[in-house]
């Protein structure tokens, strides 16, 4: 489930049921389902959109190291690739919204493969063309790579401007920044008339929930030095992240760090950004083709069944207000 200040997005026997033309902080029950709709936020400015590890190329789905004899998912005899599939429904959701901006976070391919990043670019800036955004992840440079490495992107729409990192770095699973990207979104923040959003592929290190050994995501160091602009410099409102395949809300000195669920697989989602004169509300969906929400529902199982919890995480981690006034 998820909602909106307006509506509100359920998994009814096996169909994603969106209900609009609700009331904003208001409590409701639709389908036996009880809920409260996000509160009013004022005028709309814009809406974005994000997406990450779609992993174009994966043939097979809940193979991760140290995970080693659960079950395994693939497409079958016929069937078009998952990853591919459901980056198309996904598209084709995304477009039924008309956001101002589209940009994916992300682990585009799965072994960053030239093909594979063209097929990406043919689903995605095919569909969005200009009003895409997107950088690598580590799956894209891997084996040195260095296709959608942009160090840093930003990207001003009516109401907030998107700042974009590239997190990942050849030959490596987990993420750093170094002093060019950290100077250039420090000078933005301090020169912004209006709230950011800093997105990037990995998610901070939280000193107070990560263990140092064995973290995957942005470097303790540089995790440090981000959380450290971000506090400085009050338009950056938040962080949102994916690599991690979950939905997770935590906070690190009151802003936001925000890692959001996955695309090519459960729950098979993207996240919609609502801008408002007085707060920009995350709403998940997930993609209702019956094509795509087969395929998620299968690989719900993964991992002993304990997929499907991490994946979703929480509700006020998937549906929530970012404060743009802090």
């Amino acid at each position: 489930m998820s909602v909106a200040p307006d509506g509100a997005e359920l998994f009814v026997d096996g169909a994603v049921v969106r209900v609009g033309g609700l009331a904003p902080g208001a409590d409701y029950e639709h389908a036996g389902v009880a809920f409260r709709t996000l509160r009013d936020l004022g005028e709309h400015r814009c809406s974005f959109a994000t997406a990450n590890d779609v992993h174009i190329g994966e043939t097979v789905c809940g193979l991760v190291g140290g995970a080693e004899g659960f079950e395994v998912f693939s497409s079958g005899d016929g069937e078009p690739p998952y990853p591919e599939m459901m980056s198309a429904a996904a598209v084709v959701d995304i477009s039924s919204f008309a956001p101002d901006a589209v940009v994916v976070k992300g682990d585009l391919t799965d072994d960053g493969v030239g093909e594979d990043y063209a097929r990406f670019l043919e689903l995605w800036e095919g569909a969005f063309g200009e009003g895409l955004v997107h950088v690598r992840g580590n799956h894209d440079c891997f084996r040195g790579q260095s296709f959608a490495s942009w160090p840093f992107q930003a990207r001003v729409l009516d109401g907030v401007t998107l700042a974009l990192l590239d997190t990942s770095r050849p030959h490596h699973a987990s993420g750093f920044l170094d002093a060019d990207q950290l100077d250039w979104l420090d000078a933005l923040g301090a020169e912004a008339d209006q709230p950011v959003v800093v997105l990037g592929h990995h998610p901070v290190w939280n000193p107070g929930r990560d263990h140092r050994e064995g973290f995957q995501g942005i470097d303790p160091a540089d995790s440090a030095k981000l959380v450290e602009v971000l506090a400085r410099r009050r338009a950056l409102s938040c962080y949102l992240a994916g690599h991690t395949h979950r939905c997770v809300r935590q906070s690190i000195g009151g802003i936001p760090f925000v890692e959001v669920a996955c695309t090519k697989d459960f729950p098979g989602a993207w996240a919609e950004y609502r801008v408002h004169e007085r707060g920009i509300a995350q709403v998940l969906h997930r993609v209702p083709s019956p094509d795509a929400v087969a395929w998620a529902e299968r690989t719900r199982a993964m991992f002993a069944g304990y997929y499907g919890a991490y994946a979703m995480g929480r509700l006020e981690d998937r549906a929530f207000v970012i404060e743009t006034d802090r």
